[in-house]
């Protein structure tokens, strides 16, 4: 087997599934881009098997730490796996994440499940090359089943590849699709909402935040569909808006919140143009949430997103009411914990406030974490409440 030396200091001596570009002391057996490779050591000693691409600044991603070819039964195991510890996890069998890339030993393959219905991403040239065996994998485990192919994500041209939206197996939805959390229902667009069609990663949050609705003047920022917005309604919030850049986001949670019986004010526009406003026009609020889309994709791109980071978070506190709450979530891998908690930090110094955080979020357990690969882990939260003036 083709394969490449790393060397002494790569990262996957250490734990990590990839090998960059900068890593690699030597390639032998010409290997193609996709193809399966062994990974060696300066010893010659075998550190695993790995896909390839020569296109991308990570030219390895380790699947497996022995000798082992991507087959039918490789991938039917491997998403067996996945999904048996979702079961070990309580998780709605029909309404999850079913593989999170390296998280689940499936580099660059993401797969949700919304009822009867898969959205697969193949992130990596070696995945996406077979495409067929994972359709087929997953068939062969959950039965007859519709799998639609939602591989428009940016991420995929690093790998020289095209962006695609499809249907793979099974008839084409026919319009949107119901889906349930925790009471509420919501109508998914699989083949052109954001995502794979919903923010599963968030799905246990909702109810949280809602917990601390009641009788208080609620703002959902960057609010999507609204699930925010709209569960802490249902929990008896006294008010709620919605602000949100998109009019089709808009017109999709109006339609969410018909169908659930519940009410809130909609604003279109965008959010730091809105606070602005609302910082002028003296507008108090008892609960804020910030859930914006990552503010970077890139680490080149850190520096701003901190800086709209810190502003998007003066905004918000100068609005809070004297106990007020603010719920603030990032999704930018390249935004560590430590920033955001920094970056939040210096916006209450700029606002002149106070806070004492109440708790933490993370990504739902569907969206699991390995310590010895932190880009499995993007998505962090707090939940903070307004001191009094000292």
């Amino acid at each position: 087997m083709a394969g490449i030396v790393v060397k002494p200091r790569a990262r996957i001596l250490h734990g990590h599934d990839w090998v960059f570009s900068s890593e690699v002391l030597k390639v032998f057996g010409n290997p193609a881009d996709g193809d399966v490779i062994s990974l060696k050591d300066g010893r010659d000693r075998l550190i695993g098997s790995a896909i390839y691409n020569s296109k991308s600044q990570i030219v390895a991603r380790r699947f497996s730490r022995q000798r082992q070819d991507l087959d039918l039964d490789f991938f039917k195991r491997r998403i067996a796996q996945a999904s048996e510890y979702r079961d070990r996890r309580n998780i709605d069998p029909k309404l999850r994440r079913v593989v999170w890339s390296e998280s689940d030993g499936l580099p660059g393959v993401i797969l949700d499940r919304y009822g009867d219905y898969f959205v697969l991403q193949t992130l990596t040239l070696a995945m996406d090359l077979r495409k067929d065996l994972i359709v087929k994998a997953i068939v062969d485990l959950f039965g007859g089943a519709t799998i639609i192919e939602r591989n428009d994500s940016p991420i995929r041209k690093a790998e020289g590849l095209e962006l695609q939206i499809g249907v793979l197996e099974g008839g084409s939805p026919s319009g949107p699709l119901e889906i349930e959390i925790d009471g509420l229902k919501f109508d998914v667009d699989l083949l052109h909402a954001q995502k794979t069609g919903f923010y599963l990663d968030q799905a246990p949050n909702y109810s949280v935040v809602a917990n601390y609705a009641t009788g208080r003047r609620v703002l959902d920022c960057f609010a999507n569909q609204g699930a925010f917005a709209l569960a802490c309604v249902r929990a008896g919030a006294m008010d709620a808006a919605a602000v949100e850049e998109s009019s089709e986001n808009i017109a999709a949670g109006k339609q969410n919140g018909e169908r659930n019986g519940l009410k809130l004010r909609w604003i279109e526009q965008d959010v730091f143009a809105f606070l602005r406003g609302a910082e002028k026009a003296k507008a108090e609020y008892d609960l804020i949430i910030l859930d914006p889309p990552s503010f970077t994709k890139t680490k080149s791109g850190l520096r701003d997103a901190l800086r709209g980071y810190r502003e998007l978070h003066l905004r918000a506190f100068k609005l809070l009411s004297k106990t007020g709450l603010l719920a603030t979530f990032s999704c930018s891998h390249h935004v560590s914990e430590a920033a955001f908690a920094q970056t939040i930090a210096d916006a209450l110094v700029d606002a002149r406030r106070s806070a004492r955080k109440l708790r933490r979020f993370e990504q739902a357990l569907d969206h699991p974490v390995v310590p010895t690969i932190p880009e499995t882990e993007y998505f962090k939260g707090v939940l903070l409440e307004m001191m009094p003036g000292r």
